[in-house]
């Protein structure tokens, strides 16, 4: 078969190719995104004889039992919706430090599994990798090593050894000699990532890949490789910081937006069983400006501290900085305050945190956001047992969010006793709490019930 190398321009966010270079991506509308890079061109004038397959009547299709391998770790059981999908297909990312080498070796350790285990890295020698296990308290005598870019003798390797769990560290490390362009391309990465998965579906090996992201924390590669794996796995932190957030982005076996809580120690990733009682748990005494929200990450209730900061804007033109939260959002907030509450927050520049290098992007935070700068500007505190939960329209009403009742049965667990709710998600409540729940129509009627107004 005769082959011919040619040269196409790839798209590095998408993976759409072009005969020529263009500015701006014709699939996803991304600009400078084009690079160049060589492939092989089939040149034969006769295509093979292919098999071809029928349709069947969907309700002749027989139902298998879905097998669960439990990773012996709670909080990534949960992400998963029980744990691993025998032969199924994962994709970890996170930066470079933030513990996905530390989560598999820990998976390694703790996975209910009969077979072997093989860590294939790309990236790390043998030696450190044991150095890494032996600070962990790793003892596996079934996990194999192997140290290899070439996936061609990757595939050997799991032939030979016929493991039933495998790692690859990483997916950009990993080179096909088919494909002329460089490992971690955006050819090589998709070519890689078909072929590790035609070769665990067809042996049906649970299978783990790890992937770099880039600096806007997205897998580095084509977007069309998050789409051929059955699960996507972010584990997201600040460097600074010691807590760690497992985020299932895509989930084929089970629910998407699922989290699990480590915290990075030396031993490694500990799990948080409790994660509302560690992010809450350095509150001290009651100044002006804080207050605790709830957020649901998933099915999950957190509870939060929000901090906002007041003070006089030195050059005139006030500024808003906000760490946890959308930048945007809070200035649309600041001006509903303006406007509706009559705060002159003009001349004030606000800063806004939540505490402990959690970042959330839910709507239902609204409402402390606007207490708890009203507080700080005002001077006022709130009460230390008081709890805020709620969307903000941008005429000034509090607007219902979802799962209210998990929200505040969160609440009541961690012994507040005062829950500030919109005035429609209090008539639909059917359940009965230990705790005085407030509802309000809009900002003004919360901030009167605090003394804000």
């Amino acid at each position: 078969m005769a082959k011919k190398n040619t040269t196409v321009f790839v798209c590095n966010e998408c993976g759409y190719e072009s005969s020529k270079w263009l500015g701006k991506c014709p699939a996803c509308n991304n600009w400078n995104t084009f690079v160049e890079e060589k492939a092989i061109a089939n040149t034969s004038g006769k295509d093979k004889k292919k098999e071809r397959s029928e349709p069947i009547s969907l309700n002749q299709v027989e139902k298998r039992a879905t097998i669960r391998i439990k990773t012996g770790i709670e909080e990534l059981d949960r992400v998963l919706g029980g744990g691993f999908v025998e032969g199924s297909l994962t994709l970890l990312g996170g930066e470079p430090g933030i513990g996905k080498s530390t989560l598999i070796l820990q998976i390694c350790d703790k996975i209910q599994l009969d077979g072997k285990i093989l860590y294939v890295s790309g990236e790390e020698s043998a030696e450190q990798i044991k150095l890494r296990a032996d600070r962990l308290g790793i003892k596996k005598e079934n996990l194999l090593f192997l140290a290899e870019t070439d996936i061609d003798n990757v595939e050997y390797g799991i032939e030979k050894y016929n493991p039933k769990f495998v790692i690859i560290d990483s997916v950009q490390t990993m080179y096909s000699e088919e494909i002329t362009s460089a490992p971690g391309s955006v050819s090589q990465v998709r070519e890689i990532t078909a072929r590790i998965m035609k070769m665990c579906k067809k042996a049906n090996i649970t299978t783990i890949i790890i992937g770099h992201v880039t600096k806007d924390g997205n897998i580095a590669g084509p977007r069309v490789l998050e789409h051929m794996v059955d699960t996507v796995l972010y584990i997201e932190g600040e460097r600074y910081f010691s807590y760690r957030i497992l985020r299932g982005v895509k989930n084929r076996f089970g629910s998407t937006n699922e989290i699990g809580m480590f915290e990075m120690k030396n031993e490694g990733l500990v799990e948080i069983k409790n994660p509302s009682s560690i992010l809450i748990s350095e509150r001290e005494g009651n100044p002006p400006g804080s207050i605790i929200v709830v957020s649901l990450e998933g099915t999950r209730p957190l509870l939060l501290e929000l901090q906002a900061l007041s003070v006089p804007s030195v050059f005139g033109i006030p500024r808003r900085n906000a760490i946890g939260i959308d930048y945007n959002r809070l200035t649309l907030l600041m001006a509903v305050l303006e406007k509706r509450a009559g705060l002159n927050l003009g001349s004030q520049d606000i800063y806004l945190n939540i505490v402990g290098g959690i970042k959330v992007n839910e709507p239902a935070l609204d409402l402390g956001i606007v207490l708890a700068t009203a507080s700080v500007f005002k001077n006022i505190s709130i009460k230390e047992d008081v709890v805020a939960i709620g969307e903000v329209g941008l005429t000034g009403e509090v607007r219902s969010v979802n799962m209210i009742e998990k929200r505040v049965k969160e609440a009541e667990k961690l012994g507040y006793k005062t829950c500030i709710i919109p005035e429609s998600n209090k008539k639909l409540l059917k359940e009965k709490f230990n705790l005085d729940i407030i509802g309000a129509k809009n900002i003004i009627d919360a901030m009167k019930f605090l003394g804000l107004k």
